[in-house]
Order: C-alpha cells, then structure tokens, then sequence
C-alpha cells in the first residue's frame, strides 16, 4: 500500500457514524455575494436551486495601437463602439479613417462581450465576456432552517446517515441501488447494468477498477463501496492523489469507501441499513479532508420529503450531542481524548488563544474539565 491508502491507513478516523436515524443540516453558500430564492421553512427537494449570483466575465485585453498601427491616443476614435456597448465575435471593433478614405485597417472582435475600457495611454481596449451564472442547490431533500442574507441557506433533514473513510467526487443526487447481495461479496464490473444510469450503486466488499469505469459508461452517478484498492485509484484517476481535500475530481462519478483500502467487507449493519433503503434518492458527496479538519464523506438518504414549515424552525450547533455524550476531540490542545459533554453553553465563549467560539464544556477520563469549541469534537456512538 501506498499514498493515499497509506495516508488513509494511518489516519485518525474513528467514530464513523452509521445512523438510521440522524438530523443533517448543511450550508449551501455561494461563492460571491448574491440572490437567496427561499425562505425559512420551505421545503426544498435537493436539486433545487436555493441561490444565485453572477460572476464576472472573462476580460479580454485587445491591443488596437499595435493592430492597427495608430499612436495610442488615436485608438478612441477609431472604436466603432463606446464604452458599455456589447459586441460579438467576429464583428468591426475599430477601423482607421484610412488616407483620402481609402486604404482603411479594421479588426475585428476575437471575442463577444462588453467593452469595459479603451485606454488613450496604452491603446488598449477592455472586452469583458458574458457574466457567468452560479447556482448552489440544497443538496439535501428537507427543509430551510437559516437564512443567511445574500450568501445562502442552511437545509436540515431527518434520515438515514451513513459517513465513510475515504472518498472522490463532489455532491450528486441518486436513488439506491443494490448491486452485491452480501456485504462481503466484491463490487466488480459485472454487476454494473445498464438499467443503473444516474443510480448510487451500492457494492459490499472492495469495488474494481473496471467497476468504476463500468459505472461511469451506464451513467450512474456514485458508488459506495467498502474497499478500494491504492492502485486502481491511481488508475482510475491517472496520478496519485495524495494527502489533500477531495472533491474537486473529474472521475464522472463520486466515490465512498466505508471501510478503508483493501480487500474488505462491508460492516452488515451499514450494508443493512443501506439495502433497506433501496429505491429511495440519496445524497452523495465524497469530499473528504484526511487528516486536520475531519471532512468526511457521506451518504444522506432523507427519512420523506419534506413538508413546508412555517413555523420558522430553528437549528442548533450541538444537533445530536445532549449532556453525557460520549466525544472524543480531534484537534490540539486535547487531540485523541475523550470524555462526556458536562454542559452546552449558547453564548460564545472565550479561549485560552483569545478567540470567541461556542463550545462544549467537556469533562475528559482523567477528571479535567475544559471548553472545547464544538467544531473540534467529534459524537461518539453510544
């Protein structure tokens, strides 16, 4: 074993969460300030567009003074057009006045746009490109639960929560289907059938190069797996991927690993809860974070869809802890410890760094009391 499996291998990831029932909430934020298109408490289905923005076109610099062999101040007089006026491809942006009205030089627009600036000091002209749409959607099928003004929406679900090891590929939506009938059996590319097009195909044991390739030829949009072999990643995504957030991959599919790498099986109880599901649309998103930062990827398969909810439901950080948890922190100064929530203060807290955070008061095995921001916990199953 080596890279990324290696990484994995001797990475911190206990506590793994396998729930059949289990609260999810996620923010759905836009990349640059924008349109929010719902409210609190709509009922959202996870290919809905919760947001929108706009951003900037490409800029197109076009040097006229050398094109068109005019000192620079000159250039302003020869663009046909002014500064705001849009423009295609392929038609006169500037033409010379030519001598006696002959033997006149124009260029035409390598690109289509608005022309954003023309410069008497260095003949150039500014072409910016057409804006470019942004649109998140809710990923989750739920309900919005925060607002939050020109950026995006929170959206909770209730349902099935599965959280694996290690995965690749972003978010995608896809109903549940089952394609090994043990957990123990491997996911190869046999079992991958044409009728599997935009399914997330669920495999037991380790999952196959030729697999994955079979699953993105049917068109199915995730598997989740147990096992994956460093080699066939390396394979499949033409380079090593190393220590790194996933996520990002051009791979025509998302990937989760619940196990780890290697021949492994499935635990029973998350192919279980898994199969049970079968039919039903799941969220998918294989992002992961291995080491600090503890993202991990996930399949949400939502309990029903949601029902609008006006009564402006609120949603809490501590979702799912409740006073004598078991937590374990996953970062410094407390890393790998592990204790019980002794209380859940609501207002932000000060740190011994200085900084302001909401926190968890923990009290850890050895008997020492602390508070721990609640990003730098982690819920143990009980």
């Amino acid at each position: 074993m080596s890279g990324i499996g290696e990484a994995v291998a001797h990475a911190y990831t206990p506590g793994l969460k396998v729930a059949a029932a289990w609260t999810v909430h996620r923010r759905r934020l836009l990349p640059i300030t924008g349109e929010v298109l719902v409210h609190i408490g709509d009922a959202v289905h996870g290919r809905q567009v919760v947001a929108r923005a706009s951003m900037p076109g490409d800029v197109h610099l076009v040097n006229l003074a050398n094109a068109l062999s005019v000192p620079p101040a000159d250039v302003r007089e020869c663009v046909v057009k002014k500064v705001g006026d849009h423009i295609e491809a392929g038609e006169v942006l500037a033409r010379t006045k030519g001598l006696f009205g002959l033997f006149k030089n124009e260029f035409r627009s390598k690109a289509t746009g608005t022309i954003e600036a023309i410069s008497d000091v260095t003949g150039q002209v500014i072409i910016r490109g057409p804006a470019m749409p942004v649109e998140v959607a809710a990923y989750l099928t739920g309900t919005v639960v925060e607002v939050l003004p020109n950026e995006g929406c929170i959206v909770q679900t209730q349902g099935s929560f599965v959280q694996g090891i290690f995965g690749v590929g972003g978010e995608t939506l896809g109903r549940v289907r089952m394609a090994c009938a043990a957990p123990g059996r491997p996911l190869d590319a046999e079992d991958i059938r044409p009728d599997m097009a935009g399914a997330v195909i669920v495999g037991g044991g380790r999952v196959t190069a030729d697999a994955i390739r079979r699953a993105v030829g049917v068109g199915a949009v995730a598997i989740v797996a147990a096992g994956l072999d460093d080699q066939d990643l390396r394979e499949i995504l033409g380079y090593d991927l190393g220590v790194a957030i996933t996520g990002s991959e051009e791979l025509g599919i998302s990937l989760v690993i619940t196990e780890g790498f290697g021949d492994i099986d499935m635990a029973p109880r998350t192919f279980d809860l898994l199969a049970a599901h079968e039919g039903k649309e799941a969220s998918v998103n294989g992002a992961t974070q291995i080491r600090a930062g503890v993202l991990r990827p996930e399949v949400v398969i939502p309990a029903q869809s949601a029902a609008p909810n006006r009564a402006s439901p609120t949603i809490t950080a501590a979702e799912g802890v409740f006073i004598g948890a078991p937590v374990r922190a996953i970062r410094d100064p407390y890393f790998g410890r592990i204790g019980k929530v002794a209380a859940l203060p609501t207002e932000l807290q000060t740190l011994e760094s200085g900084g302001r955070a909401r926190v968890f008061e923990v009290v850890f095995e050895s008997g020492e009391r602390a508070l721990v921001p609640r990003a730098n916990v982690e819920l143990l199953e009980s």
